[in-house]
């Protein structure tokens, strides 16, 4: 660490008043793991984009986990494994059993046979999950091999985890399962999930949200011959017109969302089923049941009136709404060692802390009790979710640096 660094982190502190981070600042492993994180930024880059290049869609994310098996060894994790559920977990075992997991999800948006090669321009990187969340994956691997080179000991076990089915319909399934009914659920008492680029932005409060599949189905039919029946595509443009103009408040925010529309045979026939799906989010459990609401009334009215448009047919379509997904609200409070911990070195590396509410893993453990937080891999990212996701890399190893720092607050925190 730079003379320059060392000394705007004293300066810092000295305005924080965060003991604990001038006491692991002052730690010469501390000092060498920073340094380390710093000169190796490129080598860990390199990482990132091949791990970036290694298709993993939700519910196929088997390379990829094959991958990082072979990198949680390299790394030297021990007792390496792929979970029942497709997890790849590694661990550093501190002095207790009692364990914090360190996760990064495997899977992306983007379906199989999308075009994952990772482009540069000018100083940015560009690809699909480049940011999210191969940055965070790649941030889990650099974590690692920095407390290994500074010999970093925690008095914590560390359960270094790489998770699938963050994304989409996974339905955070990945984490459900390592904490509800995997065999080291019960070691577990935090989290932090590494999601995402931004350092001074981390998230402590779960989103609410629910994800529903439409599907309306009638007798289709030819286009011509069988013209006059109801049309269960007619019927879902009826229903999707109606639920655009739902109205939601800026505050507590709610937001809405058609994602994919689907259905029919051909060009010049009747579709016997037609289907989207649907994604609705609430900083409000309340405003988020109010939400749903308006969904399900929506799709009942549509049907009705295409029914009522095509009554002579004798023809009739059927609705079917299936819920496909829901994650509850909640937070950990900001008093928690963990929240503190974050705040503490986030000041610590002259950011200030911006506490948010997001969608993501931490909602399962936040939903259980158990402290979590999300954090970012460093860098900054742009255009998620898109073909034109992007990720600039200028000084992304300060938020590993800042990760290792909150660890060991939070370590020390838990036992002083």
């Amino acid at each position: 660490m730079t003379f320059a660094l060392r000394f705007a982190l004293r300066c810092a502190l000295a305005l924080s008043g965060t003991a604990l981070a001038q006491d692991a600042l002052s730690r010469p492993a501390v000092g060498k793991a920073f340094a380390y994180l710093e000169a190796n930024h490129e080598i860990h880059l390199k990482k990132q984009i091949e791990i970036s290049q290694i298709p993993a869609p939700t519910f196929a994310e088997e390379k990829r986990a094959a991958f990082m098996v072979g990198e949680f060894k390299r790394v030297g994790l021990k007792d390496v494994e792929i979970d029942p559920r497709g997890n790849v977990l590694g661990w550093r075992r501190g002095g207790i059993e009692r364990t914090l997991a360190i996760a990064a999800h495997l899977d992306t948006v983007f379906p199989a046979g999308t075009d994952v090669t990772v482009k540069r321009k000018g100083a940015r990187l560009l690809g699909p999950g480049i940011a999210d969340d191969a940055r965070g994956l790649a941030a889990l691997l650099a974590l690692v091999e920095a407390m290994n080179h500074a010999n970093i000991e925690t008095t914590e076990s560390l359960l270094f985890v790489a998770n699938v089915c963050e994304e989409g319909l996974g339905d955070l399934q990945g984490i459900k399962y390592l904490l509800q009914k995997g065999r080291f659920k019960d070691k577990i008492k935090g989290f932090i999930s590494i999601d995402g680029t931004s350092p001074e932005r981390f998230v402590n409060r779960a989103l609410a949200s629910k994800r529903y599949k439409i599907v309306i189905r009638g007798a289709g039919g030819h286009s011509w011959g069988n013209f006059g029946r109801p049309n269960p595509a007619h019927a879902l443009a009826r229903i999707t017109a109606r639920f655009a103009d739902v109205e939601v408040p800026e505050s507590p925010r709610t937001t809405y969302n058609v994602g994919r529309i689907g259905g029919g045979t051909s060009v010049n026939s009747i579709p016997y089923e037609a289907w989207m799906e649907v994604d609705m989010r609430s900083e409000s459990d309340s405003e988020l049941e109010r939400l749903e609401q308006k969904l399900l009334a929506a799709v009942e009215r549509g049907v009705k009136e295409e029914n009522d448009f095509r009554a002579k047919s004798g023809s009739k379509l059927e609705a079917e709404p299936k819920l496909l997904a829901v994650r509850n609200g909640g937070a950990t409070p900001e008093s928690s060692n963990l929240v503190q911990s974050m705040m503490g070195a986030i000041r610590a590396m002259g950011l200030k802390p911006q506490l948010e509410i997001g969608s993501t893993d931490s909602n399962v453990p936040i939903n259980m009790g158990i402290p979590a937080v999300t954090i970012g891999g460093g860098g900054r990212g742009g255009d998620h979710h898109s073909l034109g996701e992007w990720f600039d890399p200028e000084g992304a190893y300060r938020a590993v640096q800042q990760a290792l720092l909150a660890l060991l607050m939070y370590d020390g925190k838990q036992n002083p």
